[in-house]
């Protein structure tokens, strides 16, 4: 797991954070072809690997959970495994990222450069969503926050995030697996104690994506 602390920066009595997605994946369940995986051993590891998440929301000194609430923590709320929300998306580099400011959930604003566009389809649309960096150079994960039909609903009022860990820097017109089944709830659902970037309008997707981590503030 992954400190928070590395995705950090402090903002009046908040910390700016993405959250985690608990690193809630091994290197195959991202990187295979999105036809090249088994059903049943992928929803296997994704319900292990979900396991691990509730272990460290529950016990862990860096969850978010507020130490009070953690012993009547029984574990997050998450979509069913779904082979069909793992996307091969076509990438493509902006060659002079721009800066894109977002809000967030204490009322600042943090700066990101937009580094690729993903596109594919979901649903049966055509869509897009934009990967972005933080303007330091420590910054490698591709960071992709995003709404989508189901935010405010059955997940998290102000969205959910993916992460990209390249090996490499992404190239122009590769293939990659977009894996909303990892999609997940930034810290700042569970405390106000972080403040979480908001996903920019050109992230707000008009379809249902019922993957990933569910709103676990509208079962607790």
């Amino acid at each position: 797991m992954r400190s928070t602390d590395a995705n950090a920066r402090r903002t009046g009595a908040s910390k700016t954070v993405r959250g985690t997605g608990a690193d809630a994946v091994d290197g195959d369940m991202t990187e295979q072809n999105a036809a090249d995986v088994d059903p049943e051993s992928y929803a296997e590891e994704l319900r292990r690997k979900r396991e691990e998440k509730d272990d460290f929301f529950g016990s862990h000194p860096q969850s978010p959970i507020p130490p009070e609430e953690r012993d009547a923590f029984d574990g997050l709320d998450y979509f069913d495994p779904n082979p069909d929300a793992r996307v091969e998306a076509t990438v493509s580099v902006h060659e002079d990222p721009e800066p894109v400011p977002m809000e967030t959930t204490a009322g600042d604003e943090v700066r990101y450069l937009r580094l690729v566009t993903f596109s594919f389809e979901l649903r049966g649309e055509a869509v897009e969503l934009h990967g972005y960096q933080q303007e330091r150079e420590d910054d490698e994960a591709v960071f992709v926050p995003f709404r989508d039909k189901t935010t405010g609903q059955q997940s998290y009022r102000n969205g959910r995030y993916i992460e990209l860990h390249p090996d490499e820097p992404l190239a122009d017109s590769e293939t990659v697996v977009l894996d909303f089944n990892l999609a997940y709830t930034p810290f700042c659902a569970y405390s106000e104690t972080f403040a979480c970037p908001l996903p920019p309008e050109e992230n707000w997707l008009d379809v249902a994506v019922g993957a990933g981590e569910r709103d676990w503030n509208s079962t607790n």
